[in-house]
């Protein structure tokens, strides 16, 4: 019997019963030529002794081990977990797990992770990257090893990769646009950091809006965050409002930062949106709670879980990864109060001065 924490193994099986290991083994998976009688006795002596077949063997065997590996930067604010949601929930219908691992935006861990997935036998591995990720090595020895990849949200510079991505030009775009529709003139810019795709699609689109309308691009506008948190939009608002002539628009990469500059602007009763219009990235579940109402681009976190083990199920029937792949979601700008009808409020209150 398996003493102290060792795992009990079918070799354990097969001394109390005095059968062999093989034996033990095919009465475990119900061959048919093993007598009804042996199945009942290695049965009621593997629950006793709580017996755990070992899975990763058992994967071997069958050369599958129906688990995928999933990596994140992170898991706060609601997207990835939206994300990984929808993930579960159509890996499910097709017989598959998820394992969820998190990078904290470190690459060292991320190169790690994968090394474990792979050691564990995955059938397949989908990857957000970290921010700090510009060597892709980890990755091609995943291709190489014919284990179909799949990265979402974040798109890397990596020759026939196969992604899941919104089209984060696209919903920038439009949300700069729509502060300029409402009569908004100097709009400025919390930026992500540009390594990301994401982040760098936004930045683009926020250039080319303004380019597009005859609008002036002003450095002194975009300020760049170190992280998408609550207390650099914060910062960022009060550098912002330091200047001497105030943006009459804020455009932030993420939600989060934005919650942070309307923070600042409330406190010193600047008022959203008739002195500042407000928009925001990611349309997390906090922004329909916020007064106003933050305008927001929603990324369809969800769909884009569910498209990304679509294409890994297409990956794993043609044995592998295929050239480039991509399949791109459309965003929704969600107009609310925060930069609604910003021409209704062109007179300044002479109560809220520009400096």
């Amino acid at each position: 019997m398996a003493k102290g924490n060792k795992r009990l193994s079918i070799a354990h099986l097969a001394q109390e019963l005095g059968l062999s290991a093989s034996t033990i083994s095919r009465a475990l998976n119900n061959a048919p030529d093993v007598s009804e009688a042996t199945k009942a006795q290695v049965w009621v002596l593997a629950e006793k002794l709580h017996y755990q077949p070992n899975g990763l063997a058992a994967a071997l065997r069958r050369g599958r081990s129906n688990v995928l590996g999933v990596i994140v930067p992170h898991i706060t604010g609601a997207f990835f977990p939206a994300v990984v949601h929808g993930m579960e929930e159509e890996a499910s219908k097709e017989g598959f797990n998820v394992m969820i691992c998190q990078t904290s935006e470190e690459v060292a861990r991320e190169k790690k992770q994968v090394e474990v997935l792979l050691k564990g036998q995955v059938d397949g591995i989908l990857v957000a990257m970290s921010k700090t990720t510009h060597d892709f090595a980890h990755f091609e020895r995943v291709r190489s090893q014919n284990i179909p990849l799949v990265f979402f949200d974040r798109m890397p510079d990596l020759a026939n990769a196969c992604a899941v991505v919104s089209d984060d030009y696209r919903g920038a775009y439009q949300a700069v646009e729509h502060l300029i529709k409402q009569g908004c003139r100097r709009i400025a810019h919390m930026a992500g950091h540009q390594t990301v795709s994401t982040t760098h699609n936004r930045y683009r689109a926020y250039r080319d809006a303004l380019a597009a309308h005859g609008l002036p691009y002003e450095e002194e506008l975009v300020i760049h965050l170190p992280n998408p948190s609550t207390e650099a939009g914060a910062q960022a608002m009060t550098t912002l409002l330091q200047q001497s002539v105030w943006p009459d628009a804020v455009f932030t990469a993420y939600d989060f930062p934005a919650v942070g500059a309307l923070e600042v602007l409330d406190a010193r009763g600047i008022r959203v949106p008739e002195d500042i219009a407000l928009v925001g990235y990611s349309n997390e579940p906090f922004t329909t709670m916020l007064k106003p109402r933050l305008t927001s681009v929603d990324q369809r976190a969800k769909q884009m879980g569910e498209a990304a083990i679509q294409l890994f199920l297409q990956l794993l029937k043609r044995s592998g990864h295929e050239a480039g792949q991509r399949i791109t979601l459309k965003p929704q700008l969600l107009i609310r109060e925060s930069s609604l009808q910003k021409s209704v409020f062109a007179e300044r209150n002479e109560q809220h001065p520009q400096r």
